[in-house]
């Protein structure tokens, strides 16, 4: 349902377009430094407001309601409330009759009985990983290991082949931002009215070998069942990933080269710091794909289930272009959320 983890617990509430949306935290560590302050970051890099992002403005203001005293967590349940102010749901109505193709607009109403709130997506859209970002920030104290994550690829351009700049002088002017470095990539999409897709790279540093358990409840197992419920994924792989069904044995095969504090280290970590599904004391490394915004200014054709046939779709309103610029971060909170639950139960 809505709840992720077995003793770190995380519950998200809201819709996109409704009064707010939040996050409830079961099973934090007491004693936590925790104030508004500690947010900030992590929030500003999943906002909108750079290019090929949405133009939907929010404050995105945590407001912590319960759990904290004194600026310290105290145990009980952690309340998180995110207010909505920049709605405008008026451009929604029209896809209760007409679908958006690949959204989840038709399934929605089936599984709800068309009781869903379709405004700004509802419970489906991604406005509902602020607090998973919310959540992330929380599991990231109670984690010894550091989680980073970073865009490799918008639109099929790797980020080695884009965002580079020859000055008059001969020099290289390398762009600041993930925005900036796919700029004519994302500018190409805007004319043509269509939408980009990315890859996310994700590292887990600092883990200790041991961690997991096999089958079910493997390492890989929890980290994809939460990336998944990221809204857009469409694939996972850890370590060579799918590169390894065209490899030899013995190419794959990851010689054990050196012993550090008692733990022996595989030379290439071409299984992504996890074997047999458990972690092995080499960085954890995975890669998220994510698919194209469905919301986009071209026209498209889809079924029209009040006149019973097909039709023509132009959707207006705000939409991002690519909406994986926004999250890295996101990938980096849900990979602690499941990391701080897993070693909470050690």
């Amino acid at each position: 349902m809505n709840t992720l983890g077995r003793i770190f617990r995380v519950s998200v509430f809201g819709e996109s377009h409704g009064r707010g949306v939040g996050v409830v935290l079961d099973g934090v560590r007491p004693g936590l430094p925790l104030t508004v302050n500690d947010f900030s970051e992590d929030i500003r890099r999943r906002a909108s407001g750079a290019f090929g992002t949405t133009q939907r403005r929010e404050e995105d203001i945590p407001e912590i309601l319960s759990g904290v005293y004194k600026g310290y967590t105290t145990g009980a349940p952690l309340t998180i409330l995110f207010v909505n102010r920049d709605t405008d749901s008026d451009d929604y109505a029209q896809f209760k009759d007409t679908p958006r193709p690949g959204h989840a607009d038709f399934t929605a109403s089936v599984k709800w009985l068309d009781f869903n709130d379709p405004a700004g997506s509802g419970h489906f859209s991604g406005r509902l990983t602020l607090p998973i970002v919310a959540a992330g920030v929380v599991a990231k104290k109670m984690l010894m290991a550091s989680v980073s994550a970073e865009l490799t690829e918008v639109g099929g351009v790797p980020r080695s082949e884009a965002g580079q700049e020859a000055l008059p002088d001969g020099s290289i002017r390398e762009a600041a931002t993930d925005a900036e470095i796919w700029n004519d990539v994302l500018q190409e999409a805007v004319n043509q009215g269509d939408s980009l897709g990315g890859i996310v790279e994700c590292t887990v540093n600092n883990l200790p070998a041991g961690l997991g358990e096999p089958f079910f409840d493997s390492v890989e197992s929890l980290i994809s069942h939460a990336i998944f419920a990221i809204p857009g994924v469409r694939g996972i792989e850890f370590g060579d990933g799918f590169k390894a069904a065209r490899m030899k044995g013995s190419q794959h095969n990851d010689p054990f080269v050196e012993v550090r504090e008692g733990v022996a280290l595989p030379l290439k970590n071409g299984a992504g710091g996890i074997n047999g599904g458990l972690s092995n004391g080499c960085p954890i490394k995975f890669r998220v794909a994510f698919k194209p915004t469905s919301s986009i200014a071209k026209a498209q054709q889809t079924f029209n289930f009040t006149e019973g046939k097909m039709t023509s779709l132009r959707i207006g309103g705000r939409h991002d272009v690519c909406f994986a610029l926004r999250t890295p971060v996101i990938v980096e909170a849900m990979t602690a959320i499941v990391l701080a639950d897993l070693t909470a139960m050690l």
